[in-house]
């Protein structure tokens, strides 16, 4: 999943910005986020939780969920939680 997040980080470099969270030194966020499984992406937009996928995704998965929750000229934030 790391990859195809790379992927659409370039992709989507004008709208999106992706970061990685290590769940054992920030249990901070797994707890704010609810994150009960890894990995999870976590999609964020005007500090709002608005989507998530819990466990490994798919690219097709990804697209649909930015595609509906991601406008052209809004700008939003994806957290992947990874161990």
């Amino acid at each position: 999943m790391e990859s195809l997040l790379a992927h659409v980080e370039r992709k989507e470099r004008g709208r999106l910005k992706v970061r990685r969270v290590d769940v054992t030194r920030h249990p901070e966020l797994v707890r704010k986020f609810g994150v009960e499984q890894v990995p999870t992406l976590v999609l964020v937009k005007e500090k709002r939780v608005v989507d998530r996928i819990d466990g490994r995704a798919s690219m097709p998965q990804i697209e649909r969920l930015l595609e509906e929750h991601l406008p052209l000229e809004e700008p939003a934030a994806v957290a992947y939680f990874t161990s």
